[in-house]
């Protein structure tokens, strides 16, 4: 029987892409290196910044330094509130604190903007604990996020109590690296294909059929 959930934020409780993929087109402009299409960039949801840059546009760790840099100065002010929550999801959590399950957000993304976003749409109040990466680069492997999460939550000896809700490979690899089973929810930014290969324990296509999941 699960206890805690930890839930990924970026296509997983809210629907982020426009915000991220703008300010990743901006950066890659400063650097030189125009991407007219945004379909392309939704590759940069989820997974850390830096590493995706150096992949993506074949920097080196100095530039891609410099890539989430610039990508942040536009990040903080606008690409931020180019977002808004999946449908169902406050309902979800609602219901899901009423069934007295903890809820936790283990995300790549920094955990300051990660507070922000979940400020600004008024999801705070559902969550006992926020982890997310260090605005110094630290912290944005899954698998840390997630050890932190369970380490402010006091499961880690509890493991088999925790479930991970993601909706990217990296969520699903990173909880099973942890020890943790994964529901993986399809209309996030993961491809079929991906969530396929990853084999979370389900998959599911709302948020309400998320609710039925843990019902």
């Amino acid at each position: 029987m699960y206890k805690a959930i930890l839930f990924d934020l970026d296509g997983t409780l809210t629907e982020s892409g426009e915000g991220i993929t703008k300010c990743v087109q901006y950066a890659l402009e400063k650097l030189g290196k125009p991407e007219e299409d945004l379909k392309k960039l939704e590759v940069f949801i989820g997974p850390p910044l830096k590493e995706q840059f150096m992949k993506y546009a074949g920097l080196d760790e100095e530039t891609a330094v410099k890539a989430v840099k610039y990508y942040r100065e536009r990040y903080s002010n606008v690409g931020i509130f180019e977002n808004k929550p999946y449908p169902g999801v406050e309902n979800m959590l609602q219901e899901l604190r009423r069934k007295k399950y903890i809820l936790a957000v283990a995300s790549s993304k920094p955990e300051y903007y990660v507070k922000q976003i979940l400020d600004h749409f008024h999801l705070t109040e559902y969550f006992d604990e926020i982890v997310g990466s260090q605005m110094d680069g630290t912290r944005t492997n899954k698998i840390e996020v997630i050890e932190e999460a369970l380490e402010r939550l006091g499961m880690k000896k509890h493991r088999e109590r925790v479930i991970m809700v993601g909706d990217k490979e990296h969520d699903v690899l990173g909880a099973r690296e942890s020890g943790l089973e994964c529901v993986a929810v399809s209309y996030g930014y993961g491809t079929k294909e991906e969530l396929k290969e990853a084999d979370p324990l389900q998959t599911v296509a709302s948020a309400d059929e998320l609710l039925d999941f843990f019902a």
